[in-house]
């Protein structure tokens, strides 16, 4: 995996970053490149800051640190684009999910 140079934001916006993306063995952010508008706004809103923006405009985020993620949604909640990030959680915690009782009709 080659290094990305990133432009930092805010009070950084003048330096530039170097960063390698980490390889893991789950992928929890999934991105369709169909509906995704590359805005951003998930890389904004990530608490993990595993997200960073595409070198292209227009193009989704590159999910550079995927083992750190939370898996709170908040990238998926943030989106304009409904279905434009898929969260994926691993095994062990889909596990603890219980599906919601619908009520009879």
């Amino acid at each position: 995996m080659e290094d990305r140079k990133i432009q930092g934001m805010g009070e950084d916006s003048g330096t530039e970053y170097s960063v390698r993306q980490s390889p893991a063995s789950l992928n929890p952010i999934c991105f369709d490149p169909d509906i995704c508008i590359g805005c951003n706004r998930c890389v904004q809103v990530c608490q993990c800051d595993i997200l960073f923006p595409a070198e292209r405009k227009g193009e989704h985020p590159v999910v550079m640190y995927p083992g750190e993620c939370y898996y709170c949604g908040a990238c998926v909640m943030e989106c304009p684009g409904k279905g434009a990030i898929s969260l994926r959680h691993p095994l062990m915690n889909q596990a603890k999910f219980v599906p919601a009782a619908r009520p009879k009709a």
